[in-house]
């Protein structure tokens, strides 16, 4: 069965937790499920995920499809919505992201640190990323994206630390870091120059550079990226050409908090 949280109080009510297994047992991978997949996905008995199904159809987050299958309906993007519509930086950073996205003919995007994984903001995308299944609410591993690293690059030792020694390194390509020692190589390294590069690691023929986004305070809360085919653009493209303006839309968007007293 699926472990407790750790310092679980008395205020915890477990079928809130157990519908949330529910609806993020869901995704790209996975978006029609029967009631035998869900229970096997969620570790919940038939029975329980059979009542929790059927209540997330009769409110409308759930649908049956064909006699066996279930899938979700648009109104879950209502709980993601509450969240990004009172996030004020997202409002401050489109702008840039979509201004830089157009200059470069790249796709631009703002990412936040989420437990072990970034996940994207907002995204202004180019047509030569198209293939690649980006939206608001993408989720990725921190420790295998330029976004993430910048983001660890950001943390506190100690949390920086425990981060790490969380971290199983997979080899998605020829090219992925081989361990966590040359991974945290990686991310003192994003921390000293200001920025990340990411060169064929999380697919071969993909690259990104990212750079940090900071508060008023200086604290680090998110993370900008551009994101290009090996066939697009050089290293040397994306090191002289986008960095320049990667770091001037992160400049720009830290401004612009400031400006707005945020």
């Amino acid at each position: 069965m699926t472990a407790e949280p750790a310092g679980q109080e008395r205020h915890f009510v477990r079928a809130v937790e157990r519908a949330f297994r529910v609806v993020r047992a869901f995704g790209p991978d996975t978006p029609s499920m029967t009631l035998s997949e869900v229970a096997s996905r969620t570790d919940l008995d038939r029975a329980t995920a059979r009542r929790l199904l059927l209540t997330l159809v009769d409110l409308g987050y759930a649908r049956r499809s064909g006699r066996d299958r279930f899938e979700l309906t648009p109104r879950v993007l209502e709980l993601g919505y509450a969240y990004l519509s009172g996030l004020s930086l997202v409002d401050v950073a489109l702008p840039h992201l979509q201004a830089m996205s157009y200059e470069l003919r790249e796709t631009a995007s703002l990412t936040e640190l989420d437990g072990p994984d970034v996940v994207y903001l907002a995204l202004a995308q180019s047509s030569r990323l198209s293939g690649l299944r980006i939206t608001v609410g993408t989720r990725y591993e921190a420790w295998a994206t330029s976004m993430g690293r910048v983001l660890l690059a950001g943390l506190p030792d100690d949390e920086l630390d425990a981060h790490l020694a969380s971290v199983t390194v997979q080899r998605r390509t020829d090219h992925t870091v081989r361990d966590v020692a040359a991974l945290r190589e990686a991310v003192v390294a994003a921390r000293g120059q200001g920025w990340a590069l990411v060169e064929r690691e999380i697919e071969d023929g993909l690259r990104g550079i990212a750079a940090p986004v900071r508060s008023r305070s200086g604290r680090v809360i998110a993370a900008v990226n551009v994101s290009t085919h090996v066939g697009v653009a050089s290293r040397e493209e994306l090191t002289g050409r986008h960095l320049p303006r990667l770091l001037e839309a992160a400049a720009g968007i830290e401004a612009d908090l400031v400006a707005s007293d945020l």
